[in-house]
């Protein structure tokens, strides 16, 4: 056990690392600081002050949706590196594969668990033809941020500039400027 000495106290490292897990836990849960501090019997301050140690990143969940990519490498490193939340990149063979290799009704789900996936999400970038965007927009019923890479159909992957997936990720995340 990691034992620390200050003054006339003992402390416990491992103590300390249990608590913590279970607040975020009970944050991560859904309660809100207070709850958690009444149930972890500690000031909310406490919750408040270990969160904002721990934050990496504030704001918008971002989900990121594109094919034909022929630098998929590249764009995966470039959402990787902003820390975008979720993101499926493919290329043409990749997205062909992936239709071909499942029945009707294997796909029919599978579609359906990421359609439910990206729509948790605040801001879908959507990267690919100007048909399959809009159908993506209508099908997510959310912010949807398009790169169009061509006109339906696209035949071959596309090469897409990391920069500008770069420039609509930090984009998406700046707040909305209100009007008036």
């Amino acid at each position: 056990m990691d034992l620390v000495r200050i003054g006339d106290k003992l402390i416990s490292r491992a103590k300390i690392d249990r608590v913590i897990d279970q607040m975020l836990e009970l944050r991560g849960g859904g309660l809100s600081q207070q709850e958690v501090a009444n149930q972890l019997n500690v000031d909310r301050t406490l919750v408040s002050r270990l969160e904002k140690l721990g934050e990496i990143r504030k704001g918008k969940r971002i989900a990121a949706l594109g094919f034909p990519i022929k630098n998929k490498g590249e764009v995966q490193a470039a959402l990787e590196e902003l820390g975008v939340d979720f993101h499926l990149i493919m290329t043409e063979t990749e997205r062909w594969q992936f239709v071909k290799e499942k029945t009707g009704i294997e796909l029919f789900n599978v579609v359906m668990d990421l359609l439910a996936r990206f729509r948790s999400f605040d801001v879908v970038v959507i990267i690919g033809s100007n048909k399959r965007i809009k159908l993506i927009e209508a099908l997510l019923d959310k912010q949807t941020v398009a790169l169009e890479i061509g006109q339906s159909p696209i035949e071959g992957d596309k090469y897409v500039d990391p920069a500008a997936v770069r420039e609509i990720i930090l984009a998406a995340r700046k707040p909305k400027c209100r009007e008036g």
